[in-house]
Protein backbone atom coordinates (compact mmCIF):
# COMPACT_ATOMS: atom_id res chain seq x y z
CA UNK A 1 0.00 0.00 0.00
CA UNK A 2 1.33 3.24 -1.16
CA UNK A 3 1.70 5.65 1.98
CA UNK A 4 0.28 8.86 2.06
CA UNK A 5 2.75 11.83 1.42
CA UNK A 6 2.91 15.19 2.07
CA UNK A 7 1.91 16.27 -1.69
CA UNK A 8 -1.01 13.58 -0.61
CA UNK A 9 -2.14 15.81 2.50
CA UNK A 10 -2.06 19.37 0.27
CA UNK A 11 -4.14 17.76 -2.63
CA UNK A 12 -6.73 16.30 -0.08
CA UNK A 13 -6.99 20.13 1.58
CA UNK A 14 -7.42 21.87 -1.86
CA UNK A 15 -10.36 19.77 -2.53
CA UNK A 16 -11.52 19.71 0.74
CA UNK A 17 -10.90 24.14 0.48
CA UNK A 18 -12.47 24.68 -3.01
CA UNK A 19 -15.65 22.42 -1.04
CA UNK A 20 -15.99 24.56 1.51
CA UNK A 21 -15.63 28.22 -0.10
CA UNK A 22 -17.22 26.82 -3.48
CA UNK A 23 -21.21 25.95 -1.49
CA UNK A 24 -20.24 22.28 -1.70
CA UNK A 25 -18.39 21.47 1.93
CA UNK A 26 -17.35 17.82 3.24
CA UNK A 27 -20.23 17.28 5.40
CA UNK A 28 -20.86 15.45 8.76
CA UNK A 29 -22.76 13.24 10.61
CA UNK A 30 -25.56 15.26 10.97
CA UNK A 31 -28.09 16.64 8.53
CA UNK A 32 -29.74 19.64 9.74
CA UNK A 33 -33.11 17.27 9.60
CA UNK A 34 -31.31 15.52 13.18
CA UNK A 35 -31.57 18.70 15.03
CA UNK A 36 -34.54 20.14 13.54
CA UNK A 37 -38.29 19.49 13.27
CA UNK A 38 -39.56 18.87 9.60
CA UNK A 39 -41.51 22.42 8.30
CA UNK A 40 -45.10 21.50 8.26
CA UNK A 41 -46.47 20.26 4.89
CA UNK A 42 -46.65 24.07 2.51
CA UNK A 43 -44.48 25.57 4.76
CA UNK A 44 -41.58 25.52 2.06
CA UNK A 45 -37.98 26.66 2.43
CA UNK A 46 -38.55 30.26 3.13
CA UNK A 47 -39.77 29.50 6.78
CA UNK A 48 -42.85 31.81 6.82
CA UNK A 49 -41.65 31.74 10.89
CA UNK A 50 -39.79 35.24 10.05
CA UNK A 51 -42.70 37.96 9.74
CA UNK A 52 -40.99 41.36 8.32
CA UNK A 53 -38.29 42.00 5.92
CA UNK A 54 -36.34 43.38 8.69
CA UNK A 55 -36.55 40.14 10.82
CA UNK A 56 -35.53 38.29 8.05
CA UNK A 57 -32.95 40.52 6.94
CA UNK A 58 -31.47 40.80 10.62
CA UNK A 59 -31.82 36.87 10.72
CA UNK A 60 -29.78 36.89 7.28
CA UNK A 61 -26.70 38.57 8.84
CA UNK A 62 -26.65 36.19 12.14
CA UNK A 63 -26.21 33.50 10.06
CA UNK A 64 -24.03 34.66 7.08
CA UNK A 65 -21.47 36.16 10.07
CA UNK A 66 -21.86 32.67 11.57
CA UNK A 67 -21.16 30.49 8.57
CA UNK A 68 -18.15 32.68 7.58
CA UNK A 69 -16.92 31.68 11.16
CA UNK A 70 -17.39 27.96 10.57
CA UNK A 71 -15.44 28.31 7.03
CA UNK A 72 -12.45 29.79 9.17
CA UNK A 73 -12.99 27.01 11.56
CA UNK A 74 -12.30 24.54 8.93
CA UNK A 75 -9.04 26.58 7.99
CA UNK A 76 -7.69 26.89 11.41
CA UNK A 77 -7.86 23.48 11.77
CA UNK A 78 -7.20 22.50 8.15
CA UNK A 79 -3.91 24.39 8.96
CA UNK A 80 -2.99 22.81 12.43
CA UNK A 81 -3.59 19.71 11.18
CA UNK A 82 -1.08 19.94 8.12
CA UNK A 83 1.41 21.26 9.75
CA UNK A 84 1.96 19.58 13.01
CA UNK A 85 4.78 16.95 12.90
CA UNK A 86 2.45 14.70 15.96
CA UNK A 87 0.12 12.33 13.80
CA UNK A 88 -2.71 12.24 17.03
CA UNK A 89 -2.83 15.13 16.90
CA UNK A 90 -3.03 15.85 13.32
CA UNK A 91 -5.80 13.00 13.23
CA UNK A 92 -7.31 14.77 16.14
CA UNK A 93 -7.57 17.96 14.41
CA UNK A 94 -9.07 16.62 11.13
CA UNK A 95 -11.88 15.33 13.20
CA UNK A 96 -12.88 18.24 15.02
CA UNK A 97 -12.90 19.77 11.14
CA UNK A 98 -15.09 16.91 10.15
CA UNK A 99 -17.74 17.37 13.62
CA UNK A 100 -17.32 21.72 12.53
CA UNK A 101 -18.48 20.74 8.65
CA UNK A 102 -21.85 19.85 10.27
CA UNK A 103 -21.76 23.51 11.24
CA UNK A 104 -20.65 24.83 8.00
CA UNK A 105 -23.45 22.42 6.07
CA UNK A 106 -26.28 23.65 8.40
CA UNK A 107 -26.06 27.66 8.35
CA UNK A 108 -25.36 27.30 4.64
CA UNK A 109 -28.95 25.30 4.60
CA UNK A 110 -30.52 28.11 6.67
CA UNK A 111 -28.85 31.00 4.63
CA UNK A 112 -30.26 29.32 1.49
CA UNK A 113 -33.85 29.28 3.77
CA UNK A 114 -34.07 32.69 4.45
CA UNK A 115 -32.75 33.66 0.72
CA UNK A 116 -29.57 34.78 2.16
CA UNK A 117 -26.12 34.46 0.30
CA UNK A 118 -22.48 33.34 1.59
CA UNK A 119 -20.05 36.27 2.34
CA UNK A 120 -18.22 36.98 -0.86
CA UNK A 121 -14.90 36.98 0.85
CA UNK A 122 -14.98 33.39 1.95
CA UNK A 123 -11.79 32.65 0.27
CA UNK A 124 -10.09 35.37 1.74
CA UNK A 125 -11.38 34.49 5.73
CA UNK A 126 -10.32 30.62 4.47
CA UNK A 127 -6.83 31.68 3.58
CA UNK A 128 -6.18 33.98 6.33
CA UNK A 129 -7.19 31.44 8.72
CA UNK A 130 -5.37 28.46 7.34
CA UNK A 131 -2.19 30.74 7.73
CA UNK A 132 -3.00 30.83 11.23
CA UNK A 133 -3.34 27.52 11.93
CA UNK A 134 -0.17 26.41 10.65
CA UNK A 135 1.75 29.57 12.35
CA UNK A 136 -0.08 27.89 15.33
CA UNK A 137 0.82 24.24 15.06
CA UNK A 138 4.67 25.63 14.72
CA UNK A 139 4.18 27.06 18.21
CA UNK A 140 4.22 23.46 19.60
CA UNK A 141 1.43 21.25 20.47
CA UNK A 142 0.73 22.83 24.17
CA UNK A 143 0.29 25.93 22.36
CA UNK A 144 -1.64 24.67 19.04
CA UNK A 145 -4.31 23.18 21.56
CA UNK A 146 -4.05 26.25 23.47
CA UNK A 147 -4.95 28.33 20.84
CA UNK A 148 -7.83 25.85 19.60
CA UNK A 149 -9.84 25.97 23.31
CA UNK A 150 -9.41 29.81 23.17
CA UNK A 151 -11.11 29.82 19.44
CA UNK A 152 -13.74 27.58 20.57
CA UNK A 153 -14.23 29.52 23.63
CA UNK A 154 -14.88 33.23 21.79
CA UNK A 155 -16.79 31.56 19.59
CA UNK A 156 -19.05 30.01 22.19
CA UNK A 157 -19.35 33.81 23.58
CA UNK A 158 -20.05 34.90 20.37
CA UNK A 159 -22.93 32.43 19.84
CA UNK A 160 -24.20 33.84 23.26
CA UNK A 161 -24.35 37.01 21.29
CA UNK A 162 -25.95 36.22 18.44
CA UNK A 163 -28.89 33.98 20.90
CA UNK A 164 -30.10 37.23 22.07
CA UNK A 165 -29.84 39.06 18.89
CA UNK A 166 -31.77 36.45 16.76
CA UNK A 167 -35.81 37.88 16.16
CA UNK A 168 -37.88 36.16 19.00
CA UNK A 169 -39.38 34.31 16.08
CA UNK A 170 -36.68 32.80 13.80
CA UNK A 171 -36.33 29.38 16.21
CA UNK A 172 -34.93 27.21 13.56
CA UNK A 173 -31.72 29.55 13.47
CA UNK A 174 -32.24 29.63 17.47
CA UNK A 175 -31.78 25.64 17.71
CA UNK A 176 -29.02 25.25 15.20
CA UNK A 177 -26.99 27.91 17.20
CA UNK A 178 -27.65 26.37 20.31
CA UNK A 179 -26.49 22.90 19.12
CA UNK A 180 -23.39 24.81 17.66
CA UNK A 181 -22.49 26.32 20.79
CA UNK A 182 -22.81 22.76 22.62
CA UNK A 183 -20.59 21.51 20.24
CA UNK A 184 -17.80 24.31 20.47
CA UNK A 185 -17.66 23.77 24.13
CA UNK A 186 -17.16 19.93 23.86
CA UNK A 187 -14.08 20.94 21.42
CA UNK A 188 -12.59 23.41 23.80
CA UNK A 189 -12.70 21.08 26.66
CA UNK A 190 -11.24 18.45 24.65
CA UNK A 191 -8.34 20.64 23.77
CA UNK A 192 -7.51 21.90 27.69
CA UNK A 193 -7.86 17.80 28.29
CA UNK A 194 -5.42 17.29 25.99
CA UNK A 195 -2.95 19.43 27.29
CA UNK A 196 -3.84 22.94 26.07
CA UNK A 197 -1.59 25.72 27.16
CA UNK A 198 -3.74 28.79 28.15
CA UNK A 199 -2.43 31.80 25.42
CA UNK A 200 -0.91 35.04 26.64
CA UNK A 201 -3.65 38.11 27.72
CA UNK A 202 -1.99 40.00 24.01
CA UNK A 203 -2.52 37.44 21.78
CA UNK A 204 -6.22 36.60 23.02
CA UNK A 205 -6.67 40.23 22.49
CA UNK A 206 -5.64 40.24 18.63
CA UNK A 207 -8.02 37.06 18.20
CA UNK A 208 -10.70 38.92 19.83
CA UNK A 209 -9.77 41.58 17.41
CA UNK A 210 -9.49 39.65 14.23
CA UNK A 211 -12.93 38.39 14.88
CA UNK A 212 -14.83 41.35 15.44
CA UNK A 213 -13.47 43.02 11.94
CA UNK A 214 -14.78 39.82 10.21
CA UNK A 215 -17.96 39.48 11.96
CA UNK A 216 -18.54 43.37 11.61
CA UNK A 217 -17.34 42.84 7.42
CA UNK A 218 -19.32 39.14 6.82
CA UNK A 219 -22.57 40.76 7.99
CA UNK A 220 -22.31 43.09 4.64
CA UNK A 221 -20.23 41.72 2.64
Amino acid sequence: MRRIGKADEVLGLLGRALGTVGGAPQTGSRPLSVILPVQSPGAGPASPDLVSPAERAESIALMRINHVGEVCAQALYEGQALATANPALKAEFLQIAREEADHLGWTAQRLAELGGRPSLLNPLWYAGSLAIGVVASRSGDPMSLGFMAETERQVEHHLDRHLTQLPAADQRSKVILEVMRDDEIAHGARAVAAGGRELPRLVQSAMRLVSKLMTGTARYI
